[in-house]
């Protein structure tokens, strides 16, 4: 072939400018190419044999012609060799499943053409297949194609871990033959042992939601260490499965594992990314296959959770949702709820708001799929004092939230509330405010259902400002507001007995230990500065507390009011029927009212003062 020879295609048709007509046409898929049969025989076993066979069957089928055609005129002859040598002159070879497709042919044409080809890590393995259809091989012609490809698949791409997995992912539409000829294996090795090298420590999931992709040429820009979990994403669900059964093969570390699991299913797996708005994917896959998809990844994940961060629990939660509404296996949603409580500190209350799917719940949200992660994570909590109180603060959360739902029952609600230990809540605002909601939301329960759902409040645990709250609260029970206004009135008690001591000692100094030089003038000044501030700050606080206790007082005094006109109707009660309607009230009230239980006459803060002022006098006096 001449110096100047080129090769083009106009529209479906491909052709060599060789300036010789070509003899050879081959059909790939729909392109048509014109070559010419001696570049391709001198190369291709396949392509020899097959042009060898078509002129041997012309040939006999010329001779049966010529024998056939003995008594043909003798004008018709000059027609007839003309046919025959240009139909002798042309041969057509149709593949209509060539691995990579007129591309790769194209290429292996070249090849044979002795044109330069440029071999990269994305094309190797479809050339590699051409290859071996044609059957290029090195027994056949010297440096033919298969060795080429193998020498660029030996030197350059298995010696790189982005080339080896730029390499796999082209893999996925050549199969089987991709299989046959081993590019497949040996990619998946490799990428094994290159990432079993590597530090698990180093791997972290990115704080934004997208993460630059790095591409297998070695001039571009990578995005952190982990660029290849990102690559791996890619792949098609048999080759990431293979992948990651390799990987387990080798013994490889199991934080890699799950990193790469989660990341495969953050991009799969629909669901999960429930905030992130993204184009959808040209062919969405079935149901059957993602549920095929996601009970794999489960059944892959390590027993051990590695990945603790708000972003991987986010994930189980996604796969978790995704599980209920697939209907996947018991084991699948009850490994993922394991994953979830071994980690239940980093979730979000959003993670928590799973809708039901269960045709058996009439409730809004998975209230059971949530109290069962939350016995999971106190399974596994031991002595994470810290994670049990942002658990109790997140379920404090939650409850309020499901409080609103019309279906949920009295009996749901108490048993997650109590599920917690007493410890896991500093304060009881948060749960205060989840029952306040739901007897709010659900004013038709009975007396009993009330009680039942205020009694898992520990009223030693409210606040002042949640006790002033539930002491005007109507909704709450009677003895619920009687708890509190009892522990209101403690709470006060201590706190003006605290401020009245912080005073009383303010002022003094001349108990102090003497000092000398500068530096107890020093220290003088700074107490006293220290002190004025902490007498502005308890006169203050006194006259708030002076009103609270005032307007708690008038509350006091008007339920012993109350008190004394339901003793007087139990005393008159009593000497109509006196077979005992005092029990049968006592008991439907809870209580049994006393008039020394409701007797609240306690000094007042200026009474306290006059009285402390009087035996000061008589002292000096």
């Amino acid at each position: 072939m001449s110096a100047g020879t080129a090769a083009n295609s106009k529209g479906q048709a491909w052709f060599c400018s060789t300036g010789l007509p070509s003899d050879v046409v081959v059909d790939v898929e729909d392109m048509t190419f014109h070559l010419h049969k001696f570049p391709l025989m001198a190369k291709s076993r396949k392509l020899h044999e097959i042009i060898t066979e078509q002129e041997a069957n012309f040939t006999r089928n010329a001779v049966d012609d010529r024998t056939d055609s003995e008594e043909i005129r003798e004008e018709n002859e000059t027609v007839t060799a003309a046919v025959v040598a240009e139909k002798q002159s042309s041969h057509v070879i149709r593949f209509p499943d060539f691995p990579g497709g007129p591309k790769t042919f194209e290429m292996a044409a070249k090849f044979s053409y002795a044109l330069k080809i440029e071999l990269s890590s994305s094309n190797v393995a479809s050339l590699r297949c051409a290859g071996e259809v044609l059957e290029m091989t090195e027994e056949y012609c010297e440096d033919n194609l298969i060795s080429k490809t193998e020498r660029f698949l030996s030197q350059t791409v298995l010696q790189s871990l982005g080339e080896s997995i730029e390499t796999l992912k082209s893999c996925e539409h050549l199969m089987p033959l991709v299989e046959y000829v081993g590019v497949a294996e040996r990619c998946i090795d490799s990428i094994s042992a290159k990432v079993s090298a590597m530090d698990p420590s180093l791997f972290s999931w990115p704080e934004n939601e997208s993460t630059p992709r790095r591409m297998a040429d070695t001039g571009r820009a990578t995005a952190g260490g982990d660029w290849w979990l990102e690559e791996l994403t890619l792949l098609s669900p048999l080759l990431f499965n293979r992948l990651i059964m390799a990987m387990k093969g080798q013994n490889l570390n199991e934080q890699i594992i799950e990193n790469c699991l989660l990341r495969y299913a953050k991009k799969h797996i629909s669901g999960i990314n429930r905030t992130t708005r993204k184009l959808q994917p040209p062919s969405k896959p079935s149901e059957i296959d993602q549920k095929e998809l996601l009970e794999t990844i489960v059944t892959n994940l390590p027993e051990q959770t590695y990945s603790r961060s708000p972003t991987a629990v986010k994930i189980f939660f996604g796969m978790l949702r995704t599980a209920n509404i697939l209907n996947a296996s018991d084991n699948c949603k009850s490994t993922l709820e394991k994953k979830i409580g071994s980690e239940f500190e980093q979730a979000t209350l959003d993670d928590l708001l799973m809708p039901s799917y269960s045709y058996l719940s009439e409730t809004l949200y998975d209230v059971d799929c949530v109290h069962r992660i939350l016995a999971q994570f106190l399974r596994r909590v031991e002595d994470r004092s810290t994670d049990l109180t942002l658990v109790g603060k997140l379920i404090d959360g939650y409850l309020s939230e499901i409080a609103l739902d019309a279906n949920l029952t009295p009996e749901k609600f108490y048993e997650l509330a109590v599920a917690l230990p007493e410890h896991a809540r500093l304060y009881d605002d948060g749960l205060y405010r989840s029952v306040d909601v739901y007897i709010k939301a659900h004013q038709w329960i009975t007396e009993a259902d009330r009680e039942k759902v205020t009694g898992v409040l520990d009223c030693r645990k409210l606040t002042l400002e949640a006790c002033t709250h539930a002491a005007q609260n109507e909704r709450l029970p009677l003895r619920a507001v009687v708890q509190v206004l009892f522990f209101e009135q403690l709470q006060l008690r201590h706190a003006i007995a605290g401020t009245l001591m912080a005073t009383d000692m303010g002022p003094s100094d001349s108990e102090r230990s003497p000092g000398t030089g500068r530096e107890v003038v020093e220290h003088d000044e700074r107490v006293v500065e220290g002190d004025e501030m902490t007498w502005r700050a308890a006169v203050r606080e006194n006259q708030v507390l002076r009103l609270g206790m005032d307007s708690m007082r008038t509350r006091v005094h008007e339920l012993e009011r109350e008190c004394t006109t339901m003793k007087k109707a139990i005393e008159k009660i009593d000497k109509v029927e006196p077979t005992g309607w005092r029990g049968s009230l006592t008991k439907s009230f809870g209580c049994a009212f006393k008039t020394q239980v409701c007797d609240s006459h306690e000094p007042t803060v200026v009474e306290t003062r006059k009285g402390r002022s009087h035996r000061t006098h008589r002292r000096s006096s």
